[in-house]
């Protein structure tokens, strides 16, 4: 039987971590897929490391840094005849079961276009690093259960997207959605994408029964820095233009003021004001037309996106 399934690795500057993650794929109980790690332009070793030390990977080398989205389409162009895509952050560690149970669940409802595993934080796998991934009214997206013990996240739950960091898709829809959106980057390049699928029927689910161990900001450095923190705020906006038509930028308006005003504050109390203002108005200076729904869906997309302010509460603003 021929592969199902191809999992592509973003790699960039990655020496510390890519043979880990590498080493735990070849380790999986699912046999029926193949890796691509598509390097953006590294120069610290880590694509020489990737294509010596596991021949069996198929290397697509850029010359240039083409961000998160440019390299996941460049794998996608070379793997556009599998089923299944699965994309994995090179900063990860698999658990053995991890391609076996993704594809399972996705095999499981042809409405699903993703599955996302539950990931872990590397530095105590006790603890969540991100159960599935919601989008609030205020503008916000988070992960379910960051920070909290893994064991209270052990059931399949419907999300409003899948983290890109370790999830499986349906090529079908992917293609139908021409893959993830060059003009972003990096950062809620996956919020668009399952927002999107949302917006033509299709829905998202988190399966606990996958699961990786996650470094967290293996690319970036840190968990706030210039990079994020511009991208962020420019894509935040960016998606709000692009998902919801004007009638329901409108309906939401006092929220978007309200978290943008927030967080306004809280970048400005971490020293990246400047640079977030900078990203909200490069945001709305962007090109893009509102993508076109199924009836309904943009009322269905609402409800989730006040669900994600309750859980936000419920979860903790910190």
């Amino acid at each position: 039987m021929a592969n199902r399934t191809a999992v592509i690795v973003p790699n960039y500057n990655g020496i510390r971590y890519i043979g880990n993650c590498l080493a735990s794929l070849r380790e999986q109980t699912a046999k029926d897929f193949e890796v691509f790690v598509v390097d953006n332009g590294s120069t610290d070793g880590s694509a020489e490391l990737a294509a010596e030390e596991f021949p069996e990977v198929h290397m697509i080398r850029l010359e240039e840094n083409t961000g998160f989205t440019g390299a996941v389409n460049a794998g996608l162009k070379e793997a556009e005849h599998f089923k299944y895509v699965l994309l994995l952050n090179n900063d990860t560690i698999a658990g053995k079961h991890f391609v076996e149970a993704l594809e399972k669940a996705i095999d499981s409802d042809p409405r699903l276009f993703s599955c996302q595993a539950s990931m872990r934080l590397m530095s105590d796998p006790l603890l969540c690093d991100d159960a599935g991934d919601y989008y609030t009214a205020l503008g916000w997206a988070f992960a379910r259960g960051k920070g909290k013990k893994a064991e209270r996240y052990k059931k399949n739950t419907p999300v409003f997207f899948s983290c890109a960091g370790a999830a499986v898709y349906r090529m079908s829809v992917m293609k139908e959605l021409g893959g993830l959106d060059p003009q972003m980057f990096a950062y809620l390049e996956d919020c668009d994408l399952g927002w999107r699928a949302r917006l033509k029927g299709y829905e998202n689910l988190y399966v606990p029964s996958a699961y990786v161990l996650h470094a967290g900001s293996g690319s970036s450095g840190s968990r706030y820095n210039e990079f994020k923190v511009k991208y962020s705020s420019r894509n935040s906006v960016y998606i709000i233009r692009k998902n919801m038509p004007l009638w329901q930028r409108a309906v939401n308006l006092p929220f978007h003021l309200a978290g943008f005003g927030i967080k306004t504050v809280f970048f400005i109390r971490k020293g990246f004001g400047k640079i977030y203002i900078k990203g909200l108005l490069e945001g709305m200076r962007m090109k893009t037309e509102p993508v076109q729904a199924e009836p309904g869906a943009y009322l269905a997309a609402e409800k989730w996106l006040l669900k994600g302010i309750l859980l936000r509460i419920k979860e903790g603003f910190v």
